[in-house]
């Protein structure tokens, strides 16, 4: 029986919009590798999040031999797993920039 969907919800406080952006970088172990989200936001939040995703990863220690991306935006998709996620770097590049 496939599980119900539900609303996500941006990860801003306050916000009630619905997430449409997963923003999340790329973690390995060196056996394994995933997703490591920082936030699901919504257009509005985006710049902010992202901006505070990047703050977090550099703060992050790892151990030897694991490795971690940036963050990327990737776009959600309902049904859709990690690695068939849609990144935008179109609007990761116009986030730096600014």
């Amino acid at each position: 029986m496939p599980m119900p969907s539900y609303p996500v919800r941006c990860y801003t406080r306050g916000c009630e919009k619905l997430a449409v952006y997963k923003i999340a970088a790329r973690w390995s172990d060196g056996l394994t590798q995933e997703l490591k989200t920082y936030a699901l936001t919504c257009a509005a939040c985006l710049a902010e999040s992202f901006r505070r995703s990047c703050i977090k990863q550099a703060a992050c220690r790892l151990a030897p031999g694991e490795t971690l991306e940036a963050p990327g935006i990737y776009e959600l998709a309902h049904g859709r797993r990690d690695p068939e996620l849609v990144r935008r770097r179109d609007l990761e590049q116009q986030l730096l920039a600014k």
